[in-house]
């Protein structure tokens, strides 16, 4: 298993009339959550791009248990509990300032050969990275 932080703070044009952070923008944080995880083994987004790989989201869930509020800084936190093949699972547990669990969500990537458009095995230096936390 493989897990990685990020904090966000919640800006006031991500939320709604009672300041709460809109329903929506939370795909946004699971994002960011995604790419600083990956920007923390040494992989960019960019980077696979340009080796011929992109990660197009196949699915997304999302439970809501509290709101994010405006200014607040939110911790996400971005889980893999299994070495990804053609496919990669990320589960997101975001807490507030208070430590409380607010959220949860997963997500399903798939990755895709850029010249073929069809599924691929993660690229191997990717798949390198990840070996230690899987074994």
């Amino acid at each position: 298993m493989f897990e990685h932080s990020t904090k966000i703070r919640v800006r006031y044009g991500e939320t709604d009339q009672m300041g709460y952070m809109y329903y929506g923008n939370y795909a946004q944080f699971y994002e960011v959550g995604r790419v600083e995880m990956l920007r923390s083994m040494g992989l960019t987004y960019s980077g696979m791009e340009a080796s011929g790989v992109m990660m197009p989201v196949v699915e997304l869930s999302c439970k809501y248990l509290k709101p994010a509020l405006y200014d607040e800084e939110i911790t996400v936190k971005v889980i893999m509990k299994e070495m990804p093949r053609i496919r990669i699972h990320f589960n997101y547990e975001l807490y507030n300032e208070k430590q409380e669990l607010i959220n949860t969500g997963e997500t399903l990537l798939v990755f895709i050969n850029m010249t073929t458009n069809r599924p691929c095995l993660a690229p191997e230096d990717f798949r390198n990275k990840l070996k230690a936390f899987f074994e």
